[in-house]
């Protein structure tokens, strides 16, 4: 499956910003998926995974309260609503894909699009 993702941006810290990752070439329900991100000089970690069906969704507690993530399988989208955004959520953020249970270790996922910036000012 290839992803691509979308809608990253600078924003003012506590304002808001709308990732998209945009899914073609497999059956998209038939995945989970996940956005990490990675800051410079940081290892790339998890920020919120949903299952297949959409009805499960995980997030890393740094960001808990303040992100949602959601898909849509009609549109073979996913995406991760952020809100009250910290000078700390600044990285490039990835979505992720993989068949399975839900997991938060980015080695565990098989296909990644190519990162979208979010930088936030304080």
């Amino acid at each position: 499956v290839q992803l691509q993702a979308s809608g990253g941006g600078l924003v003012q810290a506590g304002g808001s910003l709308r990732l998209s990752c945009a899914a073609s070439g497999r059956t998209f329900s038939n995945y989970v998926m996940g956005w990490f991100r990675q800051a410079p000089g940081k290892e790339r970690e998890f920020v919120a995974a949903i299952s297949w069906s959409g009805g499960s969704s995980y997030y890393a507690d740094s960001v808990k309260g303040r992100f949602t993530i959601s898909r849509d399988n009609a549109e073979n989208t996913v995406y991760l609503q952020m809100n009250s955004l910290k000078p700390g959520d600044t990285a490039v953020y990835y979505c992720a894909a993989r068949t399975g249970p839900v997991v938060r270790n980015a080695p565990l996922y098989d296909y990644w699009g190519q990162g979208t910036q979010v930088t936030v000012s304080s």
